[in-house]
């Protein structure tokens, strides 16, 4: 618990830090479903691949459409808790078949998969912050 209080203090005391590492983390998702969705079948090939997979053209739609409606809620602060826990399946997934394929195997993103999974459980505890739609919707719309 005192990491969570530290967390929530250093958040509070640093808005623009934490708007900036919210707006980078949702972009990096919202350009990883569009490289999805240029490169669709590569996805569900790993899909298939992996002990994922059951229903990899079903599967790899849905992550490519999470990964961008939710890095665009992300990105602007809406609703950022619920789209964290959303993402987190997702990359715990990532991580698993990146782990599968090892980290020094060239193209690799272990190592992506662990930083954006770590900044989503620190946005699912955090929330927003002050410079986000859900801030502002609390501060003056409720």
């Amino acid at each position: 618990m005192a990491i969570l209080h530290r967390l929530d203090k250093w958040s509070t005391t640093h808005p623009v830090l934490l708007l900036l590492l919210r707006a980078a983390l949702g972009i990096a998702l919202v350009s990883k479903g569009i490289s999805f969705i240029s490169d669709i079948m590569s996805l569900k090939g790993l899909l298939a691949q992996s002990s994922f997979g059951f229903l990899p053209d079903w599967i790899a739609v849905v992550i490519t459409w999470i990964h961008l409606l939710c890095g665009f809620l992300i990105t602007i602060g809406l609703f950022t808790r619920l789209s964290a826990l959303i993402q987190i399946p997702i990359l715990i997934g990532a991580v698993i078949i990146n782990l599968s394929i090892g980290i020094f195997t060239p193209g690799s993103e272990l190592v992506f998969s662990l930083l954006v999974l770590v900044l989503l459980v620190f946005f699912l505890f955090e929330g927003g912050g002050e410079f986000s739609v859900d801030d502002f919707i609390k501060k003056h719309l409720v």
